[in-house]
């Protein structure tokens, strides 16, 4: 038996490192890529000078510099549940890469029996006990196990790159939830401020009024649930009109965008699991070679030996198994075509996937450089119409006009009000989906 060590310990150490592995080793797929972002340019379409810098590179506390709004999403961050189911998806990916792995290694077993009693005939008695320990181990020559385990851990890393995926959405949508309900507020107060110099409407700015908080409170359950809390109210920070704004916002190099985004990572590593999928698949045609050995012993007592004499016996066994599929009919071949088409469909997903990300980035750019020019436009109108209510106050005192034209100029000046005050949370809000899909938000 020690003469044999050596030559099993050599065998196990081939199996495991000197082995082929066969199926395709993963490369990533080459994918033509814009060189530029589309947007917006004087009301056309146009093209973004690169740049290395990206907006989204700036981690979220720096983006969200409103405290409030920092501590909501670092709630969110903790106590959100499909964060935490995320990571325990991650949890489970784990086990289940050590699950896998484990195959590469020699399965140990001991066992015990103990037996004892009368035999009836020969009025014999003994007791016995046996303790053996059995080994077995197969031989990856063709890499089917170290195949799976490569499967397996691209599968961790997507998971983690999916949980990653739900940290950007949730501080992306906290954000924009909680500019929405700014806006609100803004809306509210300007309605509040209007009654009461509109006397003679108040009838139709209370309705405004009412409703305003009603939505007001659907916007504070929805941050709520975000945060994994009851509907509650939400503390607010900053007013809207106070919240800052980037003087520029670089969307940096389109080529960065695929390591940026956590969902096209998460799609190559899909990718990559596939591919080694292929690799298990073509393994399954080769002969599957495995090792066992036991050994150990007997000890106990026999009164059939010279009253009572204690024996021991020793027990020790090795061998080694070969299966080689002959006729599975047509098992493996399908098995290797359905891995084949599953790589194929990995791979689509992930060009889709940039493909889409490059249609996200390209439509938040036009969107937030519209939604700036439509408040700047906005801001403008509010100023003329304001500057319009203060003459004809001015007339209205010195008896040249009625109050009339008057209450008109601050009905149209109210409504002007109110789509400002829209027109800065869309803008905020687009700022947000620009973060977003430029791949910002997950950094911790």
């Amino acid at each position: 038996m020690k003469k044999l060590a050596p030559l099993l310990i050599a065998i196990v150490i081939s199996g495991i490192g000197m082995g082929c592995k066969v199926g395709p080793n993963y490369k990533r797929p080459a994918v033509q890529i814009p060189t530029e972002y589309r947007e917006l340019k004087g009301g056309a379409p146009g093209q973004v000078q690169p740049q290395v810098a990206s907006y989204a590179d700036l981690p979220w506390w720096q983006v969200f510099q409103d405290p409030k709004l920092q501590e909501l999403i670092r709630t969110a961050l903790q106590q959100n549940y499909d964060l935490q189911l995320a990571t325990e998806r991650i949890n489970a990916g784990r086990a289940q890469v050590q699950i896998t792995r484990s195959n590469l290694f020699p399965q140990v077993a001991g066992n015990g029996d103990f037996s004892g009693g009368k035999e009836h005939n020969f009025q014999t008695k003994f007791n016995f006990l046996t303790l053996t320990g059995d080994a077995a181990f197969q031989l990856d020559f063709f890499g089917k196990l170290r195949r799976a385990t490569e499967a397996s851990r691209a599968e961790l890393l997507a998971t983690e790159d999916a949980r990653q995926t739900v940290i950007l959405t949730l501080v992306s949508d906290v954000a924009s939830d909680y500019f929405a309900l700014l806006q609100l507020d803004l809306q509210l107060q300007i309605t509040k401020d209007t009654v009461k110099t509109q006397e003679d409407s108040v009838k139709l700015t209370n309705l405004r009024m009412d409703h305003g908080v009603a939505t007001i409170a659907q916007e504070e359950n929805a941050i709520s649930i975000l945060l994994g809390n009851y509907p509650q109210g939400v503390p607010r920070g900053r007013t809207l009109v106070e919240q800052n704004l980037p003087p520029d916002v670089p969307p940096g190099l389109p080529s960065a965008l695929l390591e940026r985004r956590p969902d096209i990572r998460e799609a190559e590593q899909f990718l990559v699991a596939a591919n080694a999928e292929i690799g298990v698949a073509k393994a399954q045609f080769f002969p599957q070679i495995a090792l066992t050995g036991s050994g150990g012993g007997a000890f106990g007592r026999s009164s059939a030996f010279s009253g009572l004499m204690s024996s021991q016996l020793g027990i020790w066994s090795y061998g080694a198994q070969v299966s080689q599929p002959i006729f599975t009919g047509g098992a493996l071949k399908g098995n290797l075509r359905l891995a084949e088409s599953q790589h194929k469909q990995a791979l689509i997903s992930y060009r889709q996937a940039i493909q889409h990300a490059f249609g996200d980035v390209s439509d938040a750019l036009i969107g937030y450089q519209k939604n700036h020019e439509v408040r700047v436009r906005q801001e403008q109108t509010v100023a003329d119409l304001q500057e319009s209510v203060r003459l004809s106050i001015m007339r209205y005192r010195g008896g040249t006009t009625t109050y009339l034209e008057v209450l008109d100029g601050q009905r149209s000046l109210f409504s002007a009000e109110l789509v400002l005050a829209q027109a800065r949370g869309t803008e905020y809000q687009s700022l947000v989906q620009l973060y977003r899909v430029l791949g910002g938000g997950w950094q911790q």
